[in-house]
């Protein structure tokens, strides 16, 4: 009978092990709590606005003559009168962006005339010189002109200052969290770039521009990033 007993106990143990073992490992449990801290992931947004300082425009020069060779040669003595212009009037990177010819036709599909195009781009660094620009450029002969283009010359710097304000406005959005989790808020662990872009404002910026020449406003710029970022809590 005391050896029956003595077997009972012994194969009781292993049973009584196994338990503990599942209780400690169980979810919730200290050992578990210890071994996996978690983290918050936030989104963050920010906006950097400025004012852009530099204009994209388009000149182009259409002509008609009786014959193809008369209409080129035509367009192109009023092209370098242009051309000239814009240069001497601060346009810079000054480019042919087409030349086209053509003919044209009457009611009766003769043909009438033939028409030449040629269009060149130019980029104003100073916003305020733009209405200028544009008016030297008709003023030489320019009779279709576009634009303007408004950029900014260093758009990653912008873009770079609107980065490091959406990663202090997803530090503060963790922070909420986990102030209201009563977690304490540790290091970065990951950060992922969203990406953003730069976009204009619908409405003018209170920057002058000379009376006599062609008004152009320079309105103001959104460059927007977002970005992810995962911060360790304990």
């Amino acid at each position: 009978m005391h050896r029956m007993k003595t077997r009972i106990l012994l194969s009781a143990a292993p049973l009584v092990l196994a338990a503990s073992l599942a209780a400690a490992l169980l979810p919730g449990s200290a050992s578990s709590a210890a071994a996996d801290e978690g983290g918050i992931t936030v989104q963050g947004t920010a906006a950097v606005v400025s004012v852009p300082d530099r204009a994209e425009l388009s000149f182009g020069v259409e002509t008609q003559g009786e014959t193809a060779r008369g209409a080129l040669a035509a367009n192109a003595a009023e092209m370098r009168k242009v051309i000239a212009a814009v240069k001497a009037a601060g346009g810079a990177e000054v480019k042919t962006q087409y030349v086209s010819l053509s003919p044209r036709y009457d009611e009766r599909n003769v043909v009438q005339a033939f028409v030449a195009t040629n269009s060149v781009s130019a980029t104003v660094k100073d916003v305020a010189k733009a209405g200028g620009v544009i008016d030297a450029g008709v003023d030489a002969g320019a009779n279709q002109v576009y634009g303007p283009t408004l950029t900014l010359g260093d758009e990653t710097e912008q873009y770079r200052q609107a980065l490091k304000a959406a990663v202090a406005n997803a530090r503060a959005s963790a922070q909420a969290l986990a102030s209201a989790a009563n977690l304490s808020l540790g290091r970065v662990s990951a950060i992922v770039e969203n990406g953003g872009a730069p976009a204009p404002m619908p409405f003018a910026a209170d920057k002058a521009v000379a009376q006599a020449s062609t008004p152009v406003e320079p309105g103001t710029q959104r460059t927007t990033a977002t970005v992810s970022v995962t911060f360790a809590v304990s």
